[in-house]
């Protein structure tokens, strides 16, 4: 037997052997007419943009959005304020003892043509404006001063934004020739539970 003679049986022979493999091998199944069309998967939402960085003479109180509590002597007192939006910033104080409203206010910060002013509208009294005075660092804390020498009382209003979520309202001034201090200590919480936010 040639060499040519033995390398053409060869091939012969793999080629028999692709066949049958080839035959074994079953058809591709006919797509069922029944059957659900394959949902491709959602496309990966866009990230949401940055929220830009509050402009104005505003801009350097955007920090106090949101709700703060606080409760003393079993008297709770909060403060909701709105994100700051067309140059304003809008809030409401609410104290409650024993299940009962004991006072509220609504309170905002605006610009004036003399600078930022506080007002605040006590439940039952008349609208009082406080300018801002400032702001100076206390250690880590942040002093916020609002002042009107020619209120009753009070005279001073302080924001103190302290570390771990800390707010510490002051109000301050004289009451009938006397120094008098009340002292709110507020921290951050979520505006739906009232449970304190960890920062």
């Amino acid at each position: 037997m040639t060499k040519r003679s033995a390398v053409s049986r060869h091939a012969a022979a793999l080629l028999l052997a692709a066949g049958a493999a080839f035959a074994q091998t079953p058809p591709p199944a006919a797509p069922d007419p029944a059957a659900p069309a394959a949902v491709p998967p959602p496309a990966a939402a866009p990230a949401p943009a940055a929220a830009p960085a509050p402009e104005g003479p505003l801009a350097d109180f955007a920090w106090l959005a949101g709700c703060w509590r606080g409760t003393v002597n079993q008297r709770e007192f909060r403060e909701h304020w709105m994100p700051l939006r067309g140059n304003l910033m809008l809030g409401t104080g609410h104290n409650v003892a024993g299940g009962r409203t004991q006072d509220y206010e609504y309170i905002r910060l605006e610009p004036r043509a003399d600078g930022v002013h506080y007002v605040a509208v006590p439940s039952g009294q008349r609208e009082a404006s406080f300018r801002f005075a400032g702001r100076e660092m206390d250690g880590p804390d942040a002093v916020y001063t609002f002042a009107n020498p020619a209120h009753d009382f009070p005279q001073r209003i302080v924001y103190r934004r302290a570390s771990e979520g800390w707010l510490y309202v002051h109000v301050e001034g004289k009451l009938k020739g006397e120094a008098r201090q009340i002292i709110y200590p507020l921290r951050r919480v979520d505006c739906e539970s009232g449970e304190f936010i960890r920062q």
